[in-house]
């Protein structure tokens, strides 16, 4: 099975950081965080694409040099990144497999969620915000699949924790039938394939008990400090 890393984007919340170097090689506890992710993925998929842009040569150097996957492969997110759901279309003809992981390329998450993900026909993986205003909260239908997501909503209109999308999903090339219609952003999103599948299928909800979302510098240098090795390696 294919597994895919989403590692397009400009990392402009990450700035100055990433003015030089792609968020992806930003390091964490002496590993670029591109490392973590491929080693969370490690053992659970047998390939890898790297969906690239920003500073793509950069990653395109890492990947020849690094040893956790050998098989893998890079893909130009073209002409340029619209989403996340854009950065999955772009994948369509360079997989090999017809079920897949993808994973947001800065997230880390813990590889026996990963792993449970991994064996669902199609799935989400989640986790209990008390803070669930900033994600997008899973709407569960009457069988505890995914219904919807509801993205960003107000303070009080859950009771804390909820449980939240973030950002790994397993999927099957059946997804690629779906049209996507821009976002109120402008963008693709992932999350609209999830919402429109899970209205022909039965779409698993996987509890992550590690999330480690990494969007801005002070975040990563909070990183620094969280034992990763004990739910990835």
């Amino acid at each position: 099975m294919d597994g895919i890393i989403l590692a397009a984007g400009v990392g402009t919340r990450m700035r100055p950081l990433t003015l030089n170097t792609p968020k992806p090689l930003l390091p964490l506890q002496d590993r670029p965080i591109l490392e973590w992710s491929l080693l969370s993925l490690r053992d659970i998929v047998d390939r890898v694409l790297v969906v690239v842009h920003y500073r793509k040569s950069q990653i395109a150097d890492y990947m020849a040099r690094q040893t956790v996957i050998n098989d893998y492969a890079l893909v130009d997110q073209l002409p340029a990144p619209r989403g996340t759901g854009h950065a999955l279309h772009c994948c369509a003809t360079a997989l090999n497999s017809r079920d897949f992981l993808v994973i947001n390329g800065d997230d880390l998450y813990a590889k026996e969620a990963l792993r449970q993900l991994s064996r669902q026909s199609h799935g989400i993986l989640s986790a209990r915000r008390a803070d669930y205003h900033r994600y997008g909260v899973i709407i569960p239908n009457a069988t505890g699949g995914l219904q919807a997501i509801d993205e960003k909503p107000p303070p009080g209109a859950y009771s804390p924790p909820a449980p939240c999308s973030i950002g790994a999903y397993k999927l099957t090339r059946e997804v690629f039938s779906y049209a996507l219609d821009e976002s109120d952003r402008g963008e693709l999103e992932i999350t609209d394939y999830l919402t429109a599948l899970a209205a022909q299928r039965h779409v698993a909800v996987v509890d992550s008990r590690f999330w480690l979302p990494l969007g801005d510098p002070e975040a990563l240098a909070a990183a620094q400090a969280v034992d990763i090795a004990r739910w990835i390696c």
